[in-house]
């Protein structure tokens, strides 16, 4: 078997190479034979067989450019639990459905991994999910004005919006926003009179920076009237050296709807759980599951959700301030508004724990769902981010 590789620079504790993965060696055990491995040369992509591991995320991009001229070859995508390698692969697998073509994603056990890598593709097309419904709630954001502060973010290859259905079909109005104009508020905030947490792992000035942002955006909100929005957020790495997460976090909190990496299906998800539920939504990316719990994480989570949180550092660039809360168990809801506004998914969930593994977003919460919901995750979602609410 050919084995491809896509790997973001982002993600800089990776090498350029699978070779030495113990997860792929494990693998290679269990099918009884060694990856033909071609890295990220895609020239000859195509043939039966031909398996694509997504190592991490912000993948989506790569995969959407390398894939122009194959777009005839059946698409397996291999995934860890690590690095955001599923919810990238979820992104890819909802772009290809978007476009008709198909694919699956191969996530589980070594074991389960070795069956399907053996097994013959399945049919060519989308496949259906019967957890997706028809979403059909003419105006349930009616009024509502929401923000999209920088475009959403390159790898969200399946989330565009049709600014113009929003309104016709929500009543939401979205307003773009130059990411340019957030740095400059950013960059001109005063914050000499903030009172900031003594943090051994997180200094003063991180504090401070993201605390600019917040009153960055707070700004914005108060210039165009906003009840929310989303936000392009890495690009604020470079721009300011710090991220959005706790931001976004207090902005909840506060009532607004506020999602990160520029992602609109999420950001409308999260109004439509506030409308119908009078909550918030963790907006997180499904990053592993093992039989029927499922490990969602991100590296931000309403304060007003969480029953304790800490402080951490956000988890691609290893900068900033992100948070690692604690949701409390129980009942509780995934929903996602698939980008066509017409179509949706609303499924009851049990959220069981919360880990705190080094190798994924900071706030990870284990859920118990059942056979239709890994099915749909794996052959049918409707892009990557999905909102968990309390029930």
């Amino acid at each position: 078997m050919r084995l491809y590789t896509l790997t973001s620079d982002l993600h800089g504790e990776l090498s350029k190479n699978a070779h030495n993965e113990q997860f792929i060696k494990d693998i290679e055990t269990a099918i009884g034979q060694s990856f033909d491995y071609r890295e990220s040369d895609f020239s000859d992509f195509g043939a039966f067989g031909d398996i694509i591991y997504v190592r991490t995320g912000g993948t989506e991009g790569i995969f959407k450019q390398m894939f122009q001229g194959h777009e005839g070859a059946r698409v397996r995508l291999l995934t860890s639990g690590q690095s955001n390698s599923l919810a990238a692969s979820m992104e890819i697998l909802s772009w290809l459905n978007q476009q008709g073509l198909g694919g699956e994603i191969i996530h589980g056990s070594v074991q389960e991994i070795a069956s399907d890598l053996l097994k013959y593709y399945p049919p060519a097309g989308k496949a259906a999910s019967r957890l997706i419904h028809p979403f059909i709630e003419p105006g349930i954001l009616e009024g509502k004005r929401y923000g999209v502060v920088g475009n959403p973010s390159d790898w969200l290859i399946s989330s565009a919006v049709d600014y113009a259905q929003a309104r016709d079909l929500l009543g939401a109005e979205l307003i773009d926003i130059p990411i340019s104009r957030l740095i400059a508020l950013a960059s001109a905030a005063d914050t000499s009179k903030g009172s900031y947490p003594e943090d051994a792992k997180i200094p003063v000035e991180v504090f401070r920076g993201s605390d600019a942002i917040y009153l960055g955006l707070k700004q914005i909100i108060a210039e165009n009237k906003l009840d929310g929005l989303t936000l392009r957020c890495f690009d604020l790495l470079t721009a300011l050296h710090n991220t959005g997460c706790l931001a976004l976090a207090r902005l909840n909190a506060e009532g607004y709807v506020a999602t990160c990496e520029g992602d609109i299906p999420a950001m409308l998800s999260m109004a439509i759980v506030r409308e119908r539920y009078g909550v918030s939504g963790f907006q997180a990316n499904l990053s592993k599951i093992d039989s029927d719990i499922f490990l969602f994480a991100h590296c931000t989570v309403p304060l007003n959700m969480v029953s304790s949180y800490c402080y951490d550092t956000h988890f691609e660039s290893g900068i900033g301030v992100a948070l690692h809360g604690i949701l409390p168990a129980g009942p509780a809801r995934v929903f996602k508004l698939g980008a066509d506004l017409q179509n949706a998914i609303d499924v009851p969930v049990e959220i069981l724990d919360n880990p705190y593994g080094p190798n994924l977003c900071r706030t990870q919460i284990l859920v118990r769902g059942d056979a239709s919901l890994r099915r749909y995750m794996l052959r049918s979602p409707l892009g990557n981010h999905h909102i968990i609410v309390p029930a």
